[in-house]
Formats: C-alpha cells, structure tokens, sequence
C-alpha cells in the first residue's frame, strides 16, 4: 500500500510540474511575463528594547535565593585522579585506533569517545563547583541539609494508589498459584488414569494367559493343572488371602480358641498326614529300675493258679 501511495504521489507531482511549465508557455506565448514584474521586498528588522525590559520585568519575579538555587560558577579544578583516568582513556583509544586500521583515525581533540569522556567529567566538576557554593551558603541560612534518622517522607503516590497496586498483585499471584495447583491436579489425574490403564492392561494380560493355560490343559498339551494354584502365580504369596488380612491380635486368638467355623474332621488323616513321619520318635532303651519294678507287677498281676 504505500508503494502504491507513494507512486501516485509521483505521479500527482510530475503532472503538477507539467501543468505548470504549459501554463508558464502560454502566458510566455501571450507575452504576460516581462522582465521586472517581480521583486525582492528587503525583510525589516523590528528592535524595540524597551518593550523587550517591560515585557522582561512583567515575568521576572523577586524571589529569595533559597527558593531558586539558582547558581552560576565555574567548573571545580581538574582532581587527580581524574586528570589520571583521563590520560589513561586516550592512551587507550591511541592504541585501539592504531590497532584497527578500519576505524578513523582521528586526533583526541576531534575523537568523540575522549569528547564524551571529558563532557561527563566537565559536568561533574560543574555539579561539584555548585556544591562546594551552596553547602556554606545552606549552613549560613540555617537550612539543614542532612535528613534526620527518624525522617518520614510520603511517597508521590498515595498510600491508596500503593493498596491498590498490593491488592492487583495479591491476586496476580493467588491466580498464578491457582493455576499452578489446576496444573498439578490434571497431572496427578493424567498419572492415575495412566496407572488404571496399565492395570487393566495388567488384569487382560493374566486373563488371557489363564484361558490359553485352560485350552492347552483341553487339547491335552498340558496335562498338569497347577497353573490354577495361587502359588505358582507370579507376585503371589505362599498365605492365603484370608491369612494376610488377620492381624497379629487375631493370630494369637486363633491359635488360643481356634479359628471358628467347621470342627468335624479337622483332626482326621488324609493321604499327606498319614505319610507323614515327622513326629515320630523311636523308643527309648529300658532302664534296669524300670524293668525290675515291671517284673515285680508282673508277678503280683498274675492270677493265681488253681490245681
């Protein structure tokens, strides 16, 4: 759009020019220019100091110098040290301009790098001209110029703008918290939605292991059904459901009152208790006081003999 602009505007102004060199053709033509028809009119100068005083005194004020500070001094003289950071500045700039021949090569009084320094150092030796002046002056007049340690000052804004911007970033930073605590939630959400699929995922996987065990045990390629047993289950304890969820309290009861529930046939022998031969004990040998006192009741025992 605005080459486009731009480009008519260049039009508009050649066929002004056109216009114009026909219009000055034809009044040449006519013969309406002639030599003489313009002049140069002198430009007067108006100098009315007495009005410049009057109109100089109606905005001029006399007021006491304490409330102008107006001051107009010398600079300090050069310090040291700062005559010394200056020398150093333009041997510096010497070498970086003698080292880099792309740069002008220009004198310390035309450089504007030295030009900028020595500006920043005339400033600071004005402002401190106009110290050294007001300080005495200041103390003469009895002004103090040192602020007391128990100084209040209110600030430019009011204390009310100053709630307003505290209240504004309260909130900025409760609804940056509050999104901060959002976030977090929908990660946790994410994290247990990803946890319930894994464990869907976990519970299909053990279904369709157990139904492919059941279709081999079917077809006769497996002939043993131990893969139905929670022990030979992987991740599955040796304890039963019910004995993991006793307490060590209900244990000790068990053990003292029994378990509850059936008594019949608890204490019968089966195949694996019969075969069982770990609490037998082989008898032990006769003791000789044993023995007498055995034949002795054996004797007395015996009914008597009727011939």
């Amino acid at each position: 759009m605005k080459r486009k602009s731009s480009h008519i505007e260049e039009e508009e102004e050649s066929d002004s020019e056109i216009d114009s060199e026909e219009e000055l053709q034809d009044a040449f033509a006519k013969g309406l220019l002639k030599p003489g028809l313009n002049k140069v009119i002198e430009k007067k100068s108006i100098n009315q100091p007495e009005l410049l005083k009057e109109a100089l005194n109606k905005l001029k004020l006399d007021l006491p110098w304490i409330e102008k500070l107006d001051v107009v001094n010398a600079p300090a003289p050069l310090a040291p040290e700062l005559a010394l950071q200056q020398l150093e500045q333009e041997e510096r700039r010497a070498k970086q301009l003698k080292g880099n021949k792309k740069l002008a090569q220009l004198k310390p009084t035309e450089d504007p790098v030295i030009n900028d320094f020595k500006r920043e150092t005339m400033f600071h030796r004005q402002a401190q001209a106009a110290v050294m002046f007001c300080m005495p002056r200041l103390k003469k007049l009895g002004i103090p110029t040192i602020r007391p340690e128990d100084y209040y000052a209110e600030m430019a804004k009011t204390d009310e703008h100053m709630h307003k911007i505290r209240t504004t970033l309260q909130k900025k930073e409760q609804a940056v918290a509050r999104s901060e605590k959002v976030r977090q939630l929908r990660l946790q959400r994410k994290v247990g939605k990803q946890m319930q699929v894994e464990a869907t995922l976990k519970k299909h996987a053990e279904k369709k292991q157990m139904l492919d065990e059941v279709k081999k045990f079917r077809k006769g390629v497996r002939k043993d059904l131990n893969f139905l047993d929670d022990k030979k289950r992987p991740g599955s304890s040796n304890k039963s459901h019910a004995e993991r969820r006793l307490s060590n309290k209900q244990k000790v009861k068990n053990s003292k009152f029994g378990f509850g529930g059936k008594k019949r046939g608890t204490k019968m022998n089966d195949r694996e208790s019969s075969a069982d031969m770990s609490g037998y004990q082989r008898p032990r040998k006769d003791i000789k006081g044993l023995k007498r006192r055995n034949k002795g009741g054996d004797n007395k025992s015996q009914r008597p003999v009727i011939l």
